[in-house]
């Protein structure tokens, strides 16, 4: 090591005429000698240390080794995408991303908005129970003619009249229409606009079988009367609703349905719309069917 600034590279010195502090005739010092820094110098010998750029391709190289390594670990398995079976809450309890899954979309009939035909397929039981929850949250269920064509379609015969009678005294009670600002017909008063829509957010399987399915829908709804002095103004609101299917005569339908709260996020820090322009929404935006 060459104290006082020499260079690594070359220990090779050699005298010089002057050195601080000693007598004319000897003064001496040392003087390092760098790498062809004087003529007929050979160059010097190759820097001990690689240089950054080979150091940057080799730490892109590991990034890149460790990259593939992480995105195959999970092994690609499952129908939705390749969830990781290592995940630290029990591998098949991570919900699934919507997929497409290749099938023919199902078909609306003619005297109803609501989607049937789902296919014989776990995902096809998600379809049906995610537009399902569309159906059984909007605003047909609080007319008569509505609502039995919606239980009709929903429903498997083997409750639908049950259903028809339960859900018409619930939906049907004048006492509860004039609860939330609706007339003995289920019809919003003169100058408002009824707004009744479900909108799904995530749906899982909680049990699959050849003739039978659970399945889970968390979804928001939008509920109120939007008009000018409205006394129930449009709020929202999150549950989970599970449902129990059948495959029944070709199509999944609803045997039993349970609803719990939530979960429900924290609302956000904004102000709410006015009335008018809540109703043009409703009224020019229209909802979705949620065929996977």
């Amino acid at each position: 090591m060459n104290i006082g600034g020499g260079d690594e590279y070359d220990g090779r010195t050699r005298t010089s005429d002057y050195a601080p502090g000693a007598s004319e005739g000897s003064r001496t010092t040392t003087r390092t000698r760098l790498p062809g820094n004087e003529a007929g110098g050979s160059g010097g010998r190759p820097p001990t240390r690689p240089g950054r750029s080979l150091i940057t391709v080799v730490a892109v190289v590991v990034l890149l080794i460790a990259a593939i390594a992480f995105a195959n670990r999970g092994g690609g398995g499952g129908e939705g995408g390749g969830a990781a079976s290592d995940d630290s809450r029990g591998g098949d309890s991570r919900a699934q991303p919507t997929a497409p899954t290749g099938e023919k979309p199902v078909k609306n009939s003619s005297d109803t908005t609501i989607p049937s035909g789902f296919a014989h397929t776990e995902q096809g039981a998600q379809s049906a129970a995610a537009n399902y929850v569309v159906a059984l949250g909007g605003e047909g269920m609080y007319t008569a003619a509505g609502r039995e064509k919606i239980i009709d379609s929903v429903y498997a015969p083997s409750v639908a009249d049950k259903r028809q009678a339960d859900l018409g005294e619930a939906y049907g009670n004048p006492k509860f229409l004039e609860k939330v600002g609706l007339g003995k017909d289920g019809k919003a008063p003169k100058g408002s606009t009824f707004v009744a829509r479900a909108t799904p957010v995530g749906v899982k399987v909680v049990d699959y079988a050849d003739d039978k399915a659970k399945v889970a829908v968390w979804y928001s709804t939008l509920f109120g009367l939007a008009g000018e002095g409205s006394k129930h103004p449009v709020a929202e609101s999150w549950y989970t609703n599970t449902f129990d299917l059948a495959w029944n005569d070709g199509d999944w339908k609803v045997k039993d349905v349970k609803q719990k709260d939530g979960p429900t996020p924290i609302g956000k820090d904004q102000a709410a719309s006015p009335a008018e322009e809540m109703a043009d929404a409703v009224d020019g935006f229209g909802g979705f069917t949620y065929a996977r």
